[in-house]
């Protein structure tokens, strides 16, 4: 069984890490572009505006997978025939969060703008780039939310292949709009819009072929099973808000230590993490099926085989990432200053060999909380997301940057998802899934 289970966990995470990995240069390829495009003000007017897509993203994944882990667990359980209202519900509350984000991007553009730290060199391009987010979020919940679906339904190389092209389509647009019509922000952030557009119709094939167990019904609200969909999906969204929370609070931390060239520099770094939080996010998602079903059929020993390769994948997976961003941090940050700014380059490098340590912890922190939610252990599920999303990292950050200035605040990622690891092992050693047993 063992065999079976290590075969399936590398058939749904590497495909998985691959699609998240291309669903983050979304982001990825505007920081490059806008920082050889733009210059430095582009790129931290960008900073300032990401909180606003990491709200979006992790909504869009708090619903997807919360929603798909109860559909896997649904036809687990009732078979092929299980009914979808999990789909059902989760589109409508989809629906409820795009419509209050389009209504923000009408009326509420500029003052969330100036809340996020914008100054008047950058207001406009940072005004821009969340406005176009916060328009085009049906695009992005709708997105995420047939991944997870299509991923559960047997189609991992579809999502794969999904997110990718999304990704592929964003790189190529960013540099005919941004270099070859000189569309500047505005370009940039037309092609991360249009990407998941694209990623949506390469799924379209799924439902195309009659490959869908899940569609949508008319069918009466059910409170208790739209409760169940954001619980399971809650850390997904902590893991994601926690980012741009986060990235707001380091942004006002820096601006106050280095201004805008240090938030620029921030910006190198915190892009950076955005991809490999994704990459770890992917093996969470990998988990996530498999964790499901075993729950589903009662089969514990299956689900914590999952979860240990998991952990596996992720502590291989983190020691690569160390290695390329402790001896690559010059060449890293020296991709995104095409001005040769000095002051940059010396706070981006310093700052990366320091931050990316905690990715060790970061990644089994993911995977750990995001096992619990797919076997609806929600409260240490929540607990974990919570520890590492907030609890820790804020007190940190504002501690440590006090004492030591930049150092501090670099320090306080791998001190907090060290300290939350700790707290996993623990909650993990007290309560195994006796749901399994």
């Amino acid at each position: 069984m063992q065999s079976s289970v290590f075969r399936e966990s590398i058939r749904y995470c590497v495909p998985s890490v691959l699609g998240m990995l291309g669903l983050s240069c979304y982001i990825l390829a505007d920081t490059f572009f806008i920082a050889n495009g733009i210059g430095t003000d582009g790129l931290a007017a960008l900073n300032l505006a990401l909180p606003i897509y990491s709200l979006i993203h992790g909504i869009g994944l708090m619903l997807g997978v919360g929603g798909a882990t109860q559909f896997s667990i649904g036809k687990s359980r009732a078979g092929a025939d299980a009914n979808t209202s999990a789909f059902t519900h989760t589109l409508t509350a989809a629906a409820v969060f795009a419509g209050i984000f389009v209504l923000a991007a009408v009326f509420l553009a500029a003052p969330i703008t100036h809340l996020l730290g914008a100054d008047e060199v950058v207001f406009a391009m940072s005004k821009t780039y969340l406005q176009m987010l916060l328009l085009f979020s049906p695009a992005f919940l709708l997105n995420e939310i047939l991944l997870s679906f299509v991923r559960n339904d047997g189609s991992p190389h579809l999502s794969m292949a999904a997110m990718a092209g999304g990704s592929i389509f964003n790189i190529l647009f960013d540099y005919i709009f941004i270099f070859s019509l000189k569309m500047g922000i505005f370009g940039a952030v037309l092609a991360t819009c249009i990407a998941p557009v694209i990623s949506i119709g390469i799924q379209s094939v799924h439902f195309i072929r009659h490959k869908n167990s899940f569609h949508p019904t008319r069918e009466p609200f059910d409170g208790s099973l739209l409760k169940k969909i954001v619980a399971g999906g809650l850390p997904s969204l902590v893991t994601e808000l926690s980012g741009g929370v986060v990235m707001t609070v380091f942004n006002q931390i820096v601006l106050q230590i280095s201004g805008n060239v240090g938030v620029a520099a921030y910006g190198v770094v915190a892009n950076l993490s955005l991809v490999v939080i994704a990459m770890y996010t992917g093996v969470a998602q990998g988990m996530q099926p498999i964790v499901s079903k075993s729950y589903g059929t009662g089969n514990g020993t299956r689900g914590k085989s999952a979860l240990r390769y998991a952990v596996w994948f992720t502590v291989i997976l983190s020691v690569y990432i160390y290695g390329i961003v402790f001896f690559g941090c010059d060449w890293i940050t020296g991709i995104f200053n095409r001005e040769g700014n000095s002051e940059l380059h010396r706070i981006a490098a310093a700052g990366l060999k320091v931050y990316f340590i905690g990715g060790f912890f970061a990644g089994c922190n993911i995977v750990l909380s995001s096992y619990f939610a797919a076997a609806e252990h929600i409260r240490p599920g929540n607990i974990l997301s919570l520890l590492r999303g907030f609890a820790l990292i804020l007190p940190a950050a504002l501690v440590l940057s006090h004492v030591w200035g930049m150092p501090g605040l670099w320090a306080s990622f791998p001190v907090a998802e060290g300290v939350t690891f700790v707290a996993g092992c623990l909650l993990q050693k007290r309560l195994p899934c006796e749901k399994f047993a």
